[in-house]
């Protein structure tokens, strides 16, 4: 058995819209080793959802292979993706949208169970729920509570307890605690550590917020207008970011500190559309190190030290200046 349970190549999504062809994901490949977690960082619209949402099938892709355990998920159909979906599943960023306000906690956290069939009576099924809400620390009391009644980190664990109900391997975290107040955010975080550490799940945390991003994940990539510019390790990424768009990323992080402040990297020029988006690197347009091939030739994402991968015709430039 692969030790990657996520194996993706050379993965596309384009959207047809009125002016043309929306890049969203744009010749993607990537690995997430099992029971690790790959963090996805990048600027809204640069299609980590997107990406998220194609991996687990719920948009199907334009071009591609998603390998699940060894086995091309794209090529799925009938009672096999029926499996997949049992064994990879998401948490959406807003718990408020994503849940059926006419329900309760109870009918919520049960209905995967009902629809797959996964409980025999009444009973096995009321215990599965109690046990699903104890495991991410939802009080007994609010099993006939509806979502309107509740906060936005108990809403949030509903939608993990839901995620949790099948028993997945892999599990696509789509900015599960931006729409939450900073303390309930470090409850959700430790809460998903916890169970990554006890059942030994696999995740894709997709973020825009470094600072989560850095606290959760083992490899970090990182995303500019539907292409991964970098991919590393957690804190190679974070001690020695290699590609001109990571480094102005990390540059705009606050840091408590006492001592002289970093330079802040301002970019400048215009982001390129992704609709019918030029030939050549996505960010030269905004890039300092930029050379005429950048407008004319896509960068490959490339290794440039060990389990370090770059897209930039520049590399050798910047990995001499690190």
């Amino acid at each position: 058995m692969s030790d990657n349970l996520i194996d993706i190549r050379h993965l596309k999504k384009y959207f047809n819209v009125s002016s043309g062809l929306l890049h969203a994901v744009d010749d993607v490949s990537l690995t997430i080793p099992r029971g690790k977690t790959l963090g996805l960082v990048g600027e809204s619209g640069c299609g980590k959802s997107t990406l998220g949402r194609v991996i687990i099938g719920l948009i199907k892709e334009t071009a591609g292979e998603v390998f699940f355990n060894g086995e091309d998920a794209t090529k799925f159909s009938g009672e096999k993706r029926a499996e997949f979906r049992r064994h990879a599943q998401i948490v959406f960023q807003d718990p408020f949208s994503s849940l059926n306000p006419r329900m309760s906690v109870s009918q919520l956290i049960s209905e995967p169970l009902i629809i797959n069939k996964s409980c025999k009576s009444k009973a096995e099924l009321d215990a599965k729920v109690a046990e699903l809400m104890d495991l991410v620390g939802l009080a007994s009391r609010l099993t006939t509570s509806f979502p309107h009644e509740l906060d936005g980190g108990r809403r949030q664990r509903i939608g993990i307890a839901r995620a949790l109900a099948l028993n997945p391997e892999f599990i696509v975290l789509d900015e599960p605690v931006s729409a939450l107040d900073v303390c309930i955010q470090a409850q959700v975080l430790n809460l998903l550590a916890d169970l990554r550490e006890s059942r030994g799940y696999t995740y894709l945390f997709i973020s825009h917020n470094l600072s989560v991003v850095r606290y959760v994940s083992d490899e970090v990539a990182v995303m500019y207008l539907g292409k991964v510019v970098e991919k590393a390790d957690n804190s190679t990424l974070f001690r020695q970011p290699l590609h001109p768009y990571t480094q102005a990323l990390l540059s705009a992080v606050p840091i408590a500190s006492v001592g002289p402040k970093k330079q802040r990297i301002i970019l400048e020029g215009d982001v390129p559309s992704p609709v019918n988006p030029p030939a050549g690197c996505r960010f030269a347009g905004r890039c300092m190190y930029r050379q005429e091939i950048c407008t004319q030739q896509t960068p490959e994402l490339v290794e440039v030290e060990p389990n370090h991968f770059v897209a930039c015709h520049c590399t050798g430039h910047l990995v001499r200046h690190a």
